[in-house]
C-alpha cells in the first residue's frame, strides 16, 4: 500500500467505495456503478494533481516512497561501478558516484542519496552531504574531464550538513570550490532535480549546461520551514514561504532558471518508478545529444552565458 498524503484523502474515499462494491455480489447494476465511479476517480485524480500548490508539491517531493537516486541507477544506467572517498577524510556516503554507461556510452554519474530504512538513512546522513561528499564529487568531475566523459548529476537533498564537524572541515569552502570547478569543467554536464534541491547543498553538484527538474520536485535557496522561521518566526507559515520562494518546477522554468521539466506519472514518481526512470532516461539522452554537438570552448562559453543570465533573472 502506498502511503497517501492528506490532500489525496478524497481519492482514497472514492477508491474505498469502488473496492467495497467490487467485494459485494456483482450484478449488472453494480458493474455500471463501479464503471461510473472509476470514471469519476480518474477525473478526480487529474483534477487533484493538476492544481497543486507549492506546499503540496513539496509534500510529494518528500514522500517516504519517492524514488531515490539509488532506485534510478540500475533503471537508467548499465555497468555502474561505484567509486568511493574523497582521498582526504572519508567515503562521503551521502553522495553516490561512479562510472557507468548510458545507452552504451561511458559517463560519470553523481547523485545525492537520502536512504530508505532507518539504518540506511543514518548511513547516508539523510542525504545531507559533508565536505568529503562534495570533494568526492569534485574528484569524479575531474576524472570525467580527463577522459572527456559526460557528467550526469542528480539532486535530492534538504541541504548540506550543518554539523560542527562539517564546518570544521570547511563545508563552505568545499561548496564554493565545486561551484568554481564545475563552472569551468570541459565535460558536458546535465543536472536533474529528482526530489528536494536544497540551497548550496544542491548547487554544489548543480552547476550544469542543462538543468532539469522532475515535475513534482522542488528547488530553493532554503526550505519553506526555514524561511518561515526566519521571516515570521513561525514555521507554520511554511505554506506562505513556499509560495513566495517559487520552488516548483513550473515557476522556475518560467523564470528561466531551469531548462526543462520531466513529467511524472499521475500522482507522483512513486506510483510508477519504472515509468519515471524511463522518462528521465529519455530526457538525458535527448539533451546529451544536443550538448555533444558543441566543442569544449563553445560549451564553456554557453555555460558562462547561462550562469550570467541566471544572475540577471534572480536580480530581476
Amino acid at each position: 500500500m502506498i502511503e497517501r498524503l492528506n490532500f489525496e484523502l478524497p481519492i482514497v474515499e472514492l477508491e474505498q467505495k469502488i473496492n467495497a462494491l467490487q467485494s459485494s455480489t456483482v450484478d449488472e447494476d453494480v458493474e455500471k456503478a463501479i464503471e461510473k465511479l472509476e470514471i469519476s476517480l480518474e477525473k478526480l485524480k487529474v483534477k487533484t494533481f493538476s492544481n497543486l500548490d507549492a506546499i503540496k508539491i513539496l509534500q510529494i517531493a518528500r514522500h517516504p516512497l519517492r524514488p531515490h537516486f539509488s532506485d534510478y541507477i540500475a533503471r537508467i544506467f548499465t555497468d555502474f561501478q561505484e567509486l568511493h572517498g574523497d582521498r582526504h577524510f572519508s567515503a562521503g556516503n551521502s553522495i553516490i558516484s561512479g562510472l557507468a554507461n548510458l545507452n552504451g556510452k561511458s559517463c560519470v554519474v553523481i547523485g545525492q542519496e537520502k536512504g530508505r530504512s532507518t539504518k540506511d538513512r543514518l548511513f547516508r546522513n539523510f542525504g545531507m552531504p559533508s565536505p568529503e561528499g562534495y570533494r568526492k564529487a569534485l574528484r569524479m568531475m575531474k576524472l570525467a574531464e580527463k577522459f572527456r566523459l559526460p557528467i550526469f548529476t542528480f539532486i535530492d537533498t534538504p541541504g548540506a550538513y550543518p554539523g560542527v564537524g562539517a564546518e570544521e572541515r570547511n563545508q563552505s569552502e568545499a561548496i564554493a570550490r565545486n561551484l568554481f570547478e564545475f563552472s569551468k569543467c570541459k565535460s558536458p554536464i546535465i543536472t536533474t532535480v529528482i526530489g528536494e534541491g536544497g540551497s548550496g547543498g544542491a548547487l554544489a553538484i548543480g552547476v550544469a549546461d542543462i538543468t532539469l527538474m522532475c515535475e513534482y520536485s522542488v528547488y530553493s535557496v532554503i526550505s519553506p520551514e526555514g524561511c518561515a522561521s526566519i521571516l515570521w518566526k513561525d514555521n507554520k507559515k511554511a505554506h506562505d514561504a513556499a509560495e513566495s520562494l517559487g520552488i516548483t518546477a513550473e515557476k522556475l522554468l518560467n523564470y528561466k532558471l531551469i531548462d526543462g521539466i520531466i513529467p511524472e506519472p499521475l500522482g507522483g514518481a512513486h506510483y510508477d518508478i519504472d515509468k519515471m526512470a524511463d522518462n528521465i532516461k529519455q530526457a538525458l539522452l535527448k539533451n546529451i545529444k544536443t550538448l555533444n554537438n558543441f566543442q569544449h570552448e563553445q560549451l564553456l562559453k554557453k555555460r558562462y552565458e547561462k550562469l550570467m543570465l541566471n544572475q540577471l533573472n534572480l536580480g530581476a
